[in-house]
């Protein structure tokens, strides 16, 4: 059988369950992941501004996911979990992050660190970024404001209200080249779960992705997930925002909706309650022209399972 060429867009954790997913079926898919390169907080944000680099978090997580031993264990606590303290300028960092940024450094080539640290930790897969210049998100608030940078979108100070309506970086970026042929080449791109602007929009926006898109004959699916963030970014709290809101970024409508339609138990509620998450609403009369999935696929002590996803995913990817 054919492996089928699958790209994934996103970022974060959301992005991350979706390789985890898809790495259980790995002899069915030739994985590439288009990473988003806008995260302006937390040690990546301070080692951008630092050393003039590119954020390193969201390509880090990546790359663990498709790492074959593991990304719940030992790999995802050293690399990515286990923050330093008490040690100078170190301390808030964590090895992942500052292995990528010394090895951009020492190498002068970012994609380089990537591949080094792939080859590291044997992934399944392909991990790009969305673009090799850097750049901040900006966005559009209902009132008519400008808010800038992803850190400032992620965890907003401002009127929750005012909801997000325009998103675009600044400056004007160029896709990695890379990330544009995988994109052509595609079968099947999956896009998300994660936060709708920060994370899944914000991996949609270097130019030349949305043109590589439409080359593309590839199936689009988004997976949405189920769940917002209640003190996150200011964006819709129904899937049929979810996906219109998406659809403006891309140069054609959106085949398939993933959506996890699980009933939370009393422990799976608890622990969303403790994330500070909310469960979107699904109207299915507001997406009638759509072919959506809905599908329990969350874990049993909460969050999504990449292995009922990867068993959905195996019926849509086809």
């Amino acid at each position: 059988m054919k492996k089928k060429n699958v790209v994934v867009f996103g970022g974060g954790n959301g992005s991350a369950t979706t390789l985890r997913a898809l790495k259980i079926q790995k002899e069915q898919y030739n994985i590439s992941a288009v990473i988003t390169m806008s995260d302006s907080g937390g040690s990546s944000g301070r080692l951008r501004k630092e050393f003039d680099t590119l954020p390193a978090g969201d390509i880090m997580r990546a790359v663990l996911a498709l790492s074959p031993h593991g990304y719940k264990g030992v790999l995802r606590k050293m690399f990515y979990k286990n923050r330093f303290n008490d040690v100078g300028k170190l301390s808030g960092h964590n090895l992942g992050n500052l292995f990528l940024i010394f090895a951009a450094q020492y190498t002068g080539d970012f994609v380089h660190a990537v591949r080094a640290f792939e080859q590291a930790l044997d992934t399944t897969g392909t991990v790009y970024p969305a673009s090799l210049f850097p750049s901040d998100l900006v966005a559009e608030l209902s009132d008519g404001s400008i808010i800038y940078g992803e850190a400032t979108l992620d965890e907003p100070t401002y009127d929750r209200a005012l909801t997000i309506q325009k998103l675009w970086a600044e400056p004007a970026v160029l896709a990695y080249p890379g990330a544009i042929e995988a994109i052509i080449q595609a079968d099947h791109i999956l896009i998300g779960p994660g936060s709708l602007y920060t994370s899944v929009i914000a991996s949609l926006l270097p130019v030349g992705i949305r043109e590589a898109i439409a080359q593309s004959k590839a199936i689009l699916t988004y997976i949405a997930g189920n769940k917002y963030e209640v003190n996150g970014e200011t964006g819709p709290t129904e899937l049929c925002g979810f996906v219109h809101a998406l659809e403006a970024y891309l140069p054609r409508p959106i085949d398939v909706v993933v959506y996890n339609g699980s009933t939370l138990n009393a422990e799976q509620a608890v622990y969303y309650k403790e994330k500070g998450w909310g469960v979107l609403d699904y109207t299915p009369e507001h997406l009638s022209g759509y072919h959506v999935y809905d599908a329990p696929f969350e874990s049993e002590s909460g969050g999504l399972s990449p292995e009922k996803l990867s068993v959905l995913l195996e019926t849509i990817l086809v």
